[in-house]
């Protein structure tokens, strides 16, 4: 069996920040809109009606 190693990544105030949002909502939908490679805004959809 192949072990896999895992690579600490050090997350930006605004990666935790999302991570942070995402597990505090516990479902839904989210628009992420991403700028050089970091998170810059987040819309959560409130209203959907499907016909």
């Amino acid at each position: 069996m192949q072990q896999e190693t895992k690579e600490k990544v050090q997350l930006s105030e605004k990666e935790e920040k999302l991570i942070r949002l995402i597990r505090e909502m516990g479902f839904g939908e989210l628009r992420l809109f991403v700028a050089d490679s970091q998170p810059v805004r987040l819309e959560e959809v409130r209203k959907s009606i499907k016909l």
